[in-house]
Formats: structure tokens, sequence, C-alpha cells
């Protein structure tokens, strides 16, 4: 069985690890990043041009490397829920395994809304060190 049309977006979106010619296709630029309270940087982002700074920004450079392990994706019509892990190395060399929910809504071919839900003790733990 083939994947719904959304569901392909998104799924295309985490193969290609955020590949910026990719993200340029399949995120709206005025999508709504909404970071769960806790995880770091989390807040409403409204556009990805503020979450590309002013979330990916300040967080990326705290860490080696921090990408989404995503191998369960739901298909929900105009909604896509995907579940699984980050899973990131600090600067300090901790390494964290986080579990994570994200609800995509997708609109006109476009990811048009993210909600984030994860595990932010265990990332702030690794930024601790």
């Amino acid at each position: 069985m083939s994947d719904s049309p959304n569901l392909a977006l998104v799924r295309r979106l985490y193969d290609s690890g955020m590949a910026p010619d990719v993200v340029a296709e399949v995120i709206d630029p005025d999508i709504v990043w909404d970071i769960t309270p806790g995880f770091p940087y989390g807040g409403v982002y409204k556009t990805w041009a503020s979450a590309g700074a002013d979330f990916f920004g300040r967080l990326a450079p705290r860490f080696t490397s921090f990408g989404a392990v995503a191998e369960e994706f739901y298909d929900a019509g105009e909604h896509v829920f995907v579940r699984d892990h980050y899973h990131a190395v600090s600067k300090s060399g901790e390494e964290s395994d986080a579990r994570f929910i994200h609800l995509w809504t997708v609109g006109d071919g476009k990811l048009t809304h993210l909600v984030q839900a994860a595990d932010s003790h265990v990332v702030q733990q690794a930024l601790i060190g």
C-alpha cells in the first residue's frame, strides 16, 4: 500500500534530513512552528524564516549533531502524526535520545503547521552535561 500524498510529503521531509531544497519545496513559508514549552527555545514561531533563525539558529550551535529519527507515520487526512525520537550529541559530548510526537497540518500540498511534543527534560539534561 502506498502512502497518501500528505503522508508522502511529511515522510519526504524526514527522509531528506531537512535538506534545504526539500524544505523549500514542502514547507509553506508562512508555517506555524509550535515547539513544546520546556524544550530549548520552545515557543511558537510564525514563518519558516523565524523557525529557521530563531529556533534552529539558536538550537543547532549547542549541539554537535541533532536529528529527528522518524519511523512511525500515521495518516489522519489533513494531519499526519510522526512518532519516534531525536538523537542528539551536545557540544560537551552528552548523547540523548528524546521521544517526540509531531503533528503536521497539510494544506495545498505544503506543510502549514507543526505542533511538537517532546521529552524536553532529556534534551535539557544533555545540554547541562
